[in-house]
């Protein structure tokens, strides 16, 4: 190891699997996750694509939070299952780069994607008679173009600083994936500056949403209590617990792991708590997203329909 760090640029990913049994059972039970997000973002991605009743600009933005979750949890798991299948735990520096920019871009552009699905459902209970004005395709388009764009520009900030500062210590990273937080640990230099901005990052693409979302569906919540219609409660109630169920996965360990100092953390707590953001949420969401909404299993039944007829 010692040698390696001396004569490469690589760096080394110290992965999540311990070499044991254990390990690769929660290797198998990665992989099996991985696949079944997989499944389940491309099967909404195509409903919402092929079924014209899931046209609207609720279901706009929900494809692009499966595209996101389908370009997040490739970004990580594939690496990470081969570097542990082969056993060759390097990275290149550039691959760190890219996985790390990807990471950054998908994670930034889904808090503040979050943020434009919670408006769209509190304009839809709050102000019904309003919401093809507000919500119309126009700032559906412009909602999730500038969630990109954002995201984007974030990343290029953190992963630019990440790639120039200068690693004279071990190459090895103590992670599954290139965070920069567990890159900086490797640092030769008071990156005390850096973990300022990490802050801010933090506050502003995730706390500062995650109020906007709790301000939304408090309001929204006080909105279906007023309801006179029994079902029409029961629907918004459904629709919001979905998205609030979603939104509590993803926030919660992310806040908890960027907002907490250097000193407070662990390569160990950070690692499972990772696990909760760059996979299992990603995994549930189609699954909350289905089994909790009448019109996408109404739709997977539609478009099922069509496919054997069109084959008989």
């Amino acid at each position: 190891m010692q040698n390696y760090n001396k004569t490469s640029t690589d760096f080394i990913l110290l992965g999540l699997f311990p070499p044991s049994g254990i390990g690769l059972f929660l290797y198998i039970l990665i992989v099996l996750i991985f696949l079944v997000a997989l499944f389940g973002n491309l099967t909404m991605i195509l409903l919402i694509c092929l079924d014209t009743h899931l046209h609207t600009p609720m279901y706009s933005l929900l494809s692009q939070l499966s595209l996101m979750d389908l370009t997040y949890i490739s970004t990580i798991v594939p690496k990470m299952a081969s570097n542990f299948l082969f056993g060759n735990k390097s990275i290149s520096f550039i691959g760190c780069g890219i996985q790390s920019f990807f990471f950054l871009t998908i994670a930034g552009t889904e808090g503040l994607l979050l943020v434009s699905m919670a408006y769209d459902r509190y304009v839809a209970i709050c102000f019904p008679l309003h919401y093809p004005i507000r919500i119309s395709r126009r700032v559906c388009v412009l909602m999730m173009t500038g969630s990109w764009i954002m995201g984007s520009i974030n990343s290029c900030a953190h992963t630019t600083y990440a790639l120039h500062i200068p690693y004279c210590r071990s190459r090895a990273i103590n992670h599954f994936f290139c965070d920069v937080p567990a890159m900086l640990t490797l640092a030769c230099m008071d990156t005390w500056v850096y973990e300022y901005t990490v802050f801010v990052s933090t506050s502003l693409f995730l706390l500062l949403p995650f109020f906007g979302i709790a301000c939304s569906y408090g309001h929204v919540l006080v909105a279906v209590y007023r309801m006179h219609s029994a079902e029409g409660r029961k629907k918004a109630f459904s629709t919001c617990s979905a998205h609030l169920t979603v939104v509590t996965f993803y926030y919660a360990p992310f806040v908890y792991t960027y907002l907490r100092p250097r000193s407070l953390r662990s390569p160990a707590e950070d690692k499972a708590l990772a696990v909760f953001y760059t996979i299992l949420t990603l995994t549930l969401n189609p699954i909350i997203y289905s089994l909790r909404n009448k019109e996408v299993t109404g739709a997977l039944r539609r478009v099922t329909q069509r496919i054997c007829s069109k084959k008989i």
